[in-house]
């Protein structure tokens, strides 16, 4: 391959991989989140369903229709979460988190006091943060809120006590992370309710918690992978509303049952959650696994669940990702400009198959998403680059051999023979076809008495006249032989009236070579005219010569030769014909006989005719 044409597809190349590149990382879920998230969500979903175990420590307490009925429509009073936190705390809750923003004080404060007294006799009781964000943060990965909802300053909660319930959701709508943390007002960071809850019961070396000097999110020494607005993946280990069984569920208990126990319940060292499980609440949301919604209660504990076990599935670092992509790029390059046809497309296969068990395989093994689809958008654009590129290229090369081919034969030959799609070989084949020898009469004498290059100027004038005449009636220029020509009529493309074409083509070169010589003698005061030979009848041709280096495409056998004595016995802007191609033109042209003549390699004379030109 030449350099030029190396540059441009390296800069092809390398453009392709930059757009791909952009589109990776354009936003915090990349240009193609609608294809790569439902390919994550497809695997995770998969997965869970083989290995799903939920963590029998984790227990829902629902605000559900049963309890709404016993208790009162919402908002209940504070009084009812102090009952409740205290039937909890007596039955052995490990943490208890209430999944319900209490940002207005009560009408009563004694309801309020009510609640506070609890909250500050049990330091295991997490009360929820919810913070509001502008539709549009001025800049991307800002983090910046518009208003922060904390319990009521009534509630008099202490900050230990306190943690945020935010569920980002991705571009289509699903809560696939949630953030371990989110800065304040003051850009001081506020846990999770999932990291605040896991605390509680994760050793003293095991605690989330986030590292000033970093800025990094920490399990104990394990580094929580984490996007730029402090997310990490949720592995979901149940599906939405999902009722607890021997094997799957978080157990569910309704809020008006814990209330109306007699005696404590069996949460010796459990996390209990207490929030919204009916969707008149609006605390749903759409997840990665289920097309049905999941409770937000539900999210959080399938998040506490996430950081005890530590089971993070992270996404490929961005300089990894590009890489990744630029890896691609650049193999896709290479092998596509080195191999074409069906080796590439296999190729191309092999590298979208072998990418894709790749990024399979950091799933199952490394926990990582890598990116998929851009790497494989790099690859397909530069396959599809490539094949147009070998097109264009292919074209060319065709319009430049047949511009070559063009100057022996007329276009519609050419035409005829590329669309054929016959190759060129070695050898011939026998066929009826037209010849004619041509030959400049007087060309010797008019060259002695001319320069050098006057002589050139005129031979190449007469051989136009020639090879325009021959082109013009679909004849196929063989070669010129010093001051001649010899043509043939019926190959490579066969015409039942190659006579007729192969006479017409001689009266043509006749009359325009009269008006040549007219000019020539005006010049040089000289002038020289044709000798044509015509024979028709069957020939041997084909491609002869070397087939590695060089072949000509060419005639032989008697026809060519009794052609080619005609031509020389004929006399200056004589044209003769032998009888065989007397015989198949005889009432088309104006013909007389000339009688026998004896020609070299034939033993008999040979009956020979003379074309006058057109009938009248």
């Amino acid at each position: 391959m030449g350099k030029k044409k190396w540059l441009k597809t390296v800069a092809v190349g390398l453009l392709i991989a930059i757009l791909s590149t952009y589109f990776y990382t354009v936003t915090v879920s990349g240009l193609f989140y609608f294809v790569e998230g439902p390919l994550q969500d497809t695997l995770r979903k998969a997965k869970s369903e083989d290995e799903r175990q939920p963590d029998d420590r984790i227990k829902i307490v629902k605000i559900d229709e049963k309890s709404l009925a016993a208790i009162g429509k919402f908002p209940w009073d504070r009084k009812v979460y102090a009952q409740l936190i205290e039937k909890l705390e007596q039955s052995g809750a490990a943490a208890i988190g209430i999944d319900v923003v209490l940002a207005e004080p009560s009408k009563d404060p004694a309801d309020d006091k009510a609640l506070a007294d609890v909250v500050a006799k049990y330091s295991n009781v997490i009360l929820p943060i919810q913070i509001n964000y502008p539709s549009k943060q001025q800049q991307a990965g800002e983090l910046i809120p518009e208003r922060i909802d904390y319990p009521a300053s009534t509630l008099t909660t202490n900050k230990g006590q306190m943690a945020h319930i935010n569920v980002f959701v991705d571009k289509d709508g699903k809560a696939r992370k949630l953030p371990v943390g989110l800065p304040d007002e003051k850009g001081q960071y506020i846990p999770a309710f999932s990291v605040a809850l896991a605390n509680m019961v994760l050793g003293k070396d095991e605690k989330v918690r986030r590292d000033e000097a970093t800025g990094k999110w920490l399990r104990g020494s394990e580094t929580i992978p984490t996007n730029d607005r402090n997310q990490a993946t949720t592995e979901f280990f149940t599906t939405p509303r999902q009722e607890a069984d021997a094997s799957t569920g978080y157990e569910l208990l309704s809020v008006i049952d814990v209330l109306n126990s007699s005696k404590p319940l069996p949460l010796e060292g459990s996390i209990v959650l207490v929030g919204p499980f009916v969707t008149a609440m609006q605390d749903e949301y759409p997840t990665p696994i289920s097309s049905v919604k999941m409770f937000g209660i539900e999210i959080h504990a399938n998040m506490i669940q996430t950081l005890l076990e530590s089971k993070f599935y992270k996404d490929m670092s961005k300089p990894a990702g590009v890489a990744a992509i630029l890896v691609m790029a650049l193999l896709a390059i290479y092998l596509f400009e080195r191999y074409k046809g069906k080796a590439a497309l296999f190729i191309f296969i092999g590298l979208f198959v072998v990418y894709g068990i790749i990024w399979l395989l950091l799933y199952t093994v490394g926990s990582t998403f890598a990116p998929l689809v851009y790497p494989q958008f790099a690859l397909v654009a530069i396959y599809v680059w490539s094949i147009v590129s070998h097109y264009l290229d292919e074209r060319k090369e065709r319009n430049r051999v047949t511009g070559i081919f063009g100057r022996f034969v007329s276009k519609s030959v050419v035409d005829e023979l590329l669309q054929s799609g016959e190759d060129v070989k070695l050898g011939g084949s026998r066929k009826d076809i037209t010849l004619i020898f041509v030959d400049i009469r007087g060309f010797t004498p008019m060259s002695e008495r001319l320069e050098p290059e006057q002589v050139i100027q005129v031979l190449n004038e007469y051989l136009d006249v020639c090879t325009k005449a021959i082109f013009k009636f679909n004849g196929t220029l063989d070669k010129f032989i010093g001051d001649g020509v010899m043509a043939m009529f019926g190959a490579p493309i066969e015409f039942d009236n190659h006579p007729e074409m192969a006479v017409r083509a001689a009266i043509e070169m006749k009359s325009q070579a009269n008006i040549l010589e007219q000019k020539l003698i005006d010049t040089y005061g000289i002038g020289v005219k044709f000798g044509l030979g015509i024979n028709s009848g069957p020939a041997v041709v084909g491609n002869i010569g070397s087939e590695g280096l060089r072949l000509d495409y060419t005639a032989i056998g008697d026809t060519v030769n009794l052609s080619a004595r005609l031509e020389s016995n004929a006399k200056p802007g004589q044209i003769l014909i032998s009888e065989q191609t007397y015989e198949r033109v005889k009432d088309l042209f104006n013909i007389v006989s000339i009688g026998e003549i004896k020609v070299k390699g034939k033993e008999k004379p040979v009956a020979v005719y003379e074309v006058l030109g057109h009938l009248s």
